[in-house]
């Protein structure tokens, strides 16, 4: 199913337009709607794609599997005023729109109306080639997201519920998220250890399974 065969491509591409806008959109509706203008003030509160689409993550996507958009800036400020969970409902709310995604793409296949197992054509996607594709990604978005490494939304998630010695180590090993999430990504499977496919493709193919089946 993530061959980068033709259909899969198409598939792709379409998911990562939608997926990652509706993901990106989720943070910027949030934020706005617990107080915090910023996303707006940015451009961010808009379902036109251009406004969220990161070229290299964009890629990646379609290339790997794992992605990511531009982020939404918030104001922590802004949205502690109205409560003090604010800076991590807008966090989770981009994952949660991935799975809220993932759960929509699985309802022909829970009313009957696609059939799991069709194949999809040459140059085309079939329909049902194209949904798993779809809620595959969006799964694989969902749990890559909640990794409690920053930038990536799980940070602030974890942060949120963590005793202050969790928040301490979350707030010491900042500065190196990006550089983790480039050795979970490249240099740990060029090793034969993939801790990604553990912690997102185990669980990812896991709720696939039972929202096709």
């Amino acid at each position: 199913m993530l061959g980068l065969g033709l259909p899969s491509l198409i598939s792709r591409i379409i998911t990562l337009v939608i997926a990652f806008t509706i993901h990106e959109f989720a943070h910027a509706w949030s934020a706005d709607l617990l107080g915090d203008d910023t996303p707006r003030r940015y451009g961010r509160l808009t379902l036109n794609p251009l406004a969220h689409l990161d070229l290299f993550g964009s890629l990646l996507l379609v290339i790997t599997g794992f992605g990511w958009a531009k982020p939404v800036p918030i104001n922590p400020y802004a949205l502690r005023s109205k409560t003090p969970a604010g800076t991590m409902l807008v966090s989770a709310a981009g994952p949660l729109s991935n799975l809220g995604l993932a759960i929509l793409a699985s309802l022909p296949f829970q009313a009957g109306l696609i059939s799991p197992f069709a194949e999809s054509g040459r140059f085309l996607p079939s329909p049902a080639g194209f949904l798993q594709e779809f809620i595959f990604i969006n799964l694989i978005l969902l749990f890559f997201n909640l990794i409690p490494i920053a930038p990536l939304d799980g940070e602030k998630v974890a942060e949120y519920f963590l005793p202050p010695r969790g928040q301490e180590i979350l707030l010491q090993i900042r500065p190196y998220g990006p550089l983790i999430l480039l050795a979970f990504l490249f240099i740990l499977p060029s090793i034969g250890i993939n801790i990604l496919a553990l912690l997102v493709g185990v669980p990812a193919r896991q709720i696939l399974s039972i929202l096709i089946l």
